[in-house]
């Protein structure tokens, strides 16, 4: 089935939390607390403004973005957990290629 968000609603898959801390303890799945962090399944055409003219949304599918804790409404489609949410509640896109090579760099400088 294919899902079309309406105005400027988003669909967000929800990025896979952690099963062990940091100290090597593994998290059962009632205790682990969901991440805030997803990426962008499925986009809206966007809004309409006062005048009645398309604004368009300025994220897209693919895109990884943060999002509030209590933020969207949680479904299942074709047996998947989503999310929709309006784009407001998106706090921010995340740029994986940058975050990639500032990794890099540190353990660079970790190795030196």
């Amino acid at each position: 089935m294919k899902f079309r968000p309406l105005h400027d609603r988003v669909v967000i898959r929800r990025a896979e939390g952690d099963i062990k801390s940091k100290g090597g303890i593994i998290i059962p799945d009632t205790a682990k607390e969901k991440p805030q962090e997803g990426e962008v399944i499925a986009v809206g055409p966007g809004a309409r403004d006062e005048n009645g003219t398309l604004v368009p949304l300025d994220v897209k599918a693919g895109d990884f973005i943060l999002f509030g804790k209590w933020s969207g409404t949680e479904v299942k489609i074709d047996g998947a957990d989503l999310l929709i949410m309006k784009e407001a509640d998106i706090m921010g896109v995340i740029d994986k290629s940058e975050t990639a090579a500032t990794d890099k760099t540190v353990a660079a400088k970790k190795a030196a």
